[in-house]
């Protein structure tokens, strides 16, 4: 059974399962590793979700506030060995409700080519392709996405 914890960036699995991410990540980047790690600091993640199969941490994700209106997805991994099994989905919807309840709108990130996995995780939930933002802005190897986390009207309300 998979169950998810509220926390922040403190929290030691996290920290764990971030040196995995970073590691991961080290290897697909190559030699744009450096330019993309000065982004992926945790100052300023105070929203972080744990995902836990049998009191073992398999994923993560969190989020940071991005302006008045968005927040900015960060650090999403699953273990390789729980990948396929709905827990990133998990651990994004929970981001996203969370980022909803404390009164914020839209959801953007960033992800690379040399993450496809990500793009259509991301593509799934919801996400559209937008202008790289920020520090991204005229990176070719950068995908930004973003989504309304507000639920559209089913007419009834």
């Amino acid at each position: 059974m998979i169950t998810l914890q509220k926390t922040d960036s403190s929290n030691p699995d996290f920290l764990m399962l971030v040196n995995m991410l970073d590691h991961e990540l080290q290897i697909r980047d190559g030699d744009d590793h450096p330019f993309y790690a000065q982004f992926n600091t945790l100052s300023n993640i105070n929203h972080v979700i744990v995902a836990y199969v049998d009191d073992h941490a398999v994923g993560c994700g969190a989020f940071r506030p991005y302006d008045d209106q968005s927040i900015e997805i960060k650090r999403m991994f699953v273990h390789p060995d729980h990948r396929g099994r709905g827990v990133a989905t998990m651990i994004l919807d929970t981001l996203e409700r969370w980022a909803r309840e404390t009164g914020f709108h839209a959801s953007i990130l960033e992800t690379g080519f040399n993450q496809p996995e990500a793009i259509a995780l991301y593509t799934k939930a919801g996400y559209s392709v937008i202008p790289n933002y920020g520090p991204y802005e005229n990176v070719a190897t950068s995908v930004c996405m973003r989504k309304s986390v507000i639920p559209k009207s089913d007419g009834n309300t």
